[in-house]
Order: C-alpha cells, then sequence, then structure tokens
C-alpha cells in the first residue's frame, strides 16, 4: 500500500482526491487539515469510516503540528492555503502569513523527513498580470514569466504566495533530494465547491431573484476545468514517471465568457427576466485559458467533461442543496 499525505485534504480539491484514491483501494491515505472548511463533514467521514483514511486536525502554521505526522509517506500532496478573493480584500497580510508559513514548515518537515514525493498545488493567477501587461499568448504554456501588475495590491498576495511556493518547492527537492512537481489550476469547479466562487455565486444570485441581471465582467473569458478533470490531471502529475520536476498547466482549453457563462446558468434556471452589462472586479484579468499541451504530452491528461455538463451538474447540486435549506458555506 502507497502511503499518501493529503495537507489540506478536507478542501473542495483535496477531499475529491482523497475519494478518489480511496476508491482505487491500494492507497494508505491521512488527511491533514485545520478544517476550517470542516462544516460540511459527510464525505470526510465517510472516508474515516468506510475507507479508513486518517485525520491528523491541527494547525500547520505551526511547526510542532507536523510531529503528529509520520515521516515516510510516499506521496504528499500540499493542498492547504487561504484562497479567495474575499481573503485577499479582507485579510492579505494573513493570508500571506498563512500561505507562506505553510509552504515553508512543510519545506522544512520534509527536510527532516523520509518522504519521496512532493505535489505542490499552485494557481493560474501566477501569471494573470503576464497576461494583462504584457499580452502574452492565450492560450498560455507553462513557460509564460510570472508577474503581477501591482506588488501591493492586496488581490495579488495570493498569486504572490503561490510563486513564492513553486520556487521553494523545486528548489528544496533539487537540494534536498526528494521528487517534486507542480500543477497550477484554472478555474476548477463542481458541486460541493463552497459559494465564494462565480459559479455558485451566478446560480445563488439567479435563485433570489435578482432582475435586471448584472453581468460583472461580461467580456472577460475563462476556461472553467470540472473537479473530475482537476483530481485526474493531478494524481498523474504526482505518479507518472515524466512528471518529476515539472510544472503543469492543469485545466481546459475551451475559452467562454462570463456572459456565456451567466446566460448558460441563466437558462438552466428558466431565468425570464433582462440581463445588463457591467465592470469587471479590480484585478480580475481579461482573458485566461490553459494551453495544456505539456499535460496531455507528458501525462496523457485529458479532460473529459465538457464545461456546459459540468455547469448544469454543479447547478444542479446548489439548486438542489439551496432548496433543502442547506446553509452557504465557505
Amino acid at each position: 500500500m502507497k502511503k499518501v499525505l493529503l495537507l489540506g485534504g478536507a478542501g473542495f480539491i483535496g477531499l475529491n482526491i482523497a475519494r478518489r484514491l480511496a476508491d482505487r483501494g491500494d492507497c494508505d491515505i491521512t488527511i491533514a487539515d485545520n478544517l476550517f472548511r470542516g462544516k460540511l463533514d459527510d464525505q470526510l467521514s465517510a472516508l474515516i469510516d468506510n475507507h479508513g483514511v486518517k485525520l491528523v486536525t491541527a494547525d500547520f502554521t505551526d511547526p510542532g503540528a507536523y510531529d503528529q505526522l509520520d515521516g515516510d509517506y510516499d506521496n504528499v500532496y500540499l493542498l492547504a492555503s487561504v484562497v479567495g478573493v474575499k481573503y485577499t480584500e479582507e485579510i492579505p497580510h494573513e493570508l500571506i502569513r498563512i500561505n507562506s508559513m505553510l509552504i515553508m514548515n512543510t519545506l522544512e518537515w520534509l527536510r527532516r523527513s523520509e518522504c519521496r514525493k512532493l505535489l505542490f498545488t499552485s494557481t493560474s493567477e501566477c501569471y494573470a498580470g503576464t497576461i494583462e501587461a504584457f499580452g502574452y499568448d492565450v492560450p498560455t504554456p507553462e513557460t509564460v514569466p510570472l508577474c503581477v501588475e501591482d506588488i501591493g495590491h492586496p488581490r495579488f498576495t495570493y498569486a504572490v504566495t503561490k510563486m513564492l511556493g513553486e520556487s521553494a518547492c523545486l528548489n528544496y527537492a533539487r537540494q534536498l533530494g526528494f521528487d517534486c512537481s507542480i500543477v497550477r489550476y484554472h478555474n476548477v469547479y463542481g458541486p460541493r465547491m463552497g459559494f465564494k466562487h462565480v459559479i455558485p455565486q451566478v446560480t445563488q444570485r439567479f435563485l433570489a431573484g435578482e432582475d435586471p441581471f448584472m453581468i460583472y465582467g461580461f467580456d472577460q473569458t475563462r476556461s472553467f476545468n470540472f473537479i473530475d478533470d482537476a483530481v485526474t490531471g493531478t494524481i498523474l502529475a504526482m505518479e507518472h514517471e515524466n512528471s518529476n520536476g515539472e510544472i503543469f498547466h492543469i485545466g481546459d482549453m475551451t475559452e467562454i465568457t462570463i456572459e456565456e457563462l451567466c446566460r448558460f446558468i441563466g437558462g438552466l434556471l428558466d431565468f425570464k427576466g433582462e440581463f445588463v452589462t457591467g465592470e469587471s472586479h479590480s484585478g480580475s484579468v481579461s482573458r485566461r485559458c490553459p494551453d495544456i499541451g505539456k499535460a496531455r504530452s507528458r501525462l496523457g491528461y485529458e479532460p473529459a467533461v465538457g464545461w456546459q455538463q459540468g455547469v448544469e451538474q454543479t447547478v444542479n447540486w446548489y439548486r438542489e442543496y439551496l432548496a433543502a435549506g442547506g446553509d452557504v458555506f465557505e
């Protein structure tokens, strides 16, 4: 049995990775998390009860918390971070502190452990400034230079910590002799993702009866990556023999406008009202779409869920959840 640790494994992506690995039946899985997003824990409880997944609950910004972990995992997924525009705006200083300490504490723990491989989960936000400032290619490959437009803008604090993580993980791995891969996620979405993302937010606004419906950043483009495909790409980047020392863009190359997305969701929810267009939020990029050619050729990664199919599945989940009286959660 392969020993696997998921730091931040109780979050949206981490929990789905844990479930995929548990269903395979060939992994001894430990989830380490502070349960910040632990209000909806039925899936986590099922993994513990039905698959023997271990749970270590601690604040991993404290270096001493790592003493609760084993020291010989085959695979370590570093997913833990504070993410979301809300937090960059409200607590940018804490976001920098927490994310940076999670990265550096994990790497210092790896220094004294016998773990074989680390996978660090990064973000397309790392190169958002490059697209805006220099008009770099879209779809965008992994070779894009990383930059932010305004180092003092709180919107970019998350991206800065992920740049730190990419550099730190690759260089620690090279110096200390463990394997490392990095994935940059591009707009991962799906059921139970929380409410601080565009698809659930738009769904909630339609259900609340907003009319006319304002489409903020209507002409901006994004490519959306369904959670099942993101999990597949992440596990491939961890386990494939051609992944060591490499960065992979994990996403989908179908680029759509925010207006197209909103009108599609409105159709799913039988919206008959008026649409109006509005300005984008500060710091939001005009275009984003990954070139996934490297993940295709090196890993055999291929998205399987089209955006209409995935969005419909996601919207239906949120509609049913809210109709049943479910609480809004992070």
